[in-house]
C-alpha cells in the first residue's frame, strides 16, 4: 500500500472526428450567394454603343381585332367586312408581322360553327396566335337556365 498515492483516472482523449456539419453549413450559404450574384456580374459590362439608323428596338407585337356580332357579321378592326374581305385583310397582316395575334370577340349567342370559320381563315392566313376576349363576370349575374 502506497501512501499518498491516488488512483488517477484517464482523461479524456483527443476527438479524431472531424465535425463536418458547420462547415457543410457555411459551404451551402457561400453556394446560394453565388448563384444570387452570378447572373448579376454577367451583365454589369457598361458599354457605349454606337448609334446607327439601321437598329431599331423590336416592336412589339401587334394585334388585330375580329369581331362577330349576333347577326354573325364580321368586323375587321372595328370595320364591316365581307369573308372574301377578311381573308385579305388577314393575310395582309400576315405578311406583315407573322406573329401577329388575332384578338377574337365573339357575341355569345353567335353559332360556334361560325365563330370556327373565323378561326379558321385567320389560320390559312397564317396567323396562328388566336386570343379569345371576354368581359369578366359580375359578382353575382346569375347565368339563365336554358328553357326546356
Amino acid at each position: 500500500m502506497a501512501f499518498g498515492r491516488l488512483e488517477r483516472t484517464k482523461g479524456s482523449e483527443p476527438m479524431s472526428d472531424i465535425n463536418v456539419t458547420p462547415l457543410v453549413d457555411v459551404m451551402l450559404v457561400l453556394l446560394v450567394i453565388f448563384i444570387i450574384t452570378a447572373p448579376l456580374l454577367a451583365s454589369s459590362i457598361r458599354l457605349d454603343l454606337p448609334k446607327t439608323d439601321a437598329a431599331k428596338p423590336g416592336d412589339p407585337p401587334k394585334f388585330v381585332t375580329v369581331v362577330v356580332d349576333k347577326a354573325g357579321q364580321v368586323f375587321f378592326n372595328d370595320k364591316p367586312v365581307t369573308q372574301a374581305q377578311l381573308t385579305s385583310e388577314l393575310q395582309g397582316a400576315a405578311k406583315l408581322n407573322p406573329d401577329t395575334e388575332v384578338q377574337l370577340r365573339a357575341d355569345t349567342t353567335v353559332p360556334y360553327g361560325r365563330v370556327v370559320e373565323v378561326m379558321g381563315e385567320a389560320q390559312k392566313a397564317g396567323l396562328n396566335r388566336i386570343g379569345f376576349v371576354a368581359d369578366p363576370a359580375a359578382a353575382a349575374a346569375p347565368v339563365p337556365a336554358a328553357s326546356q
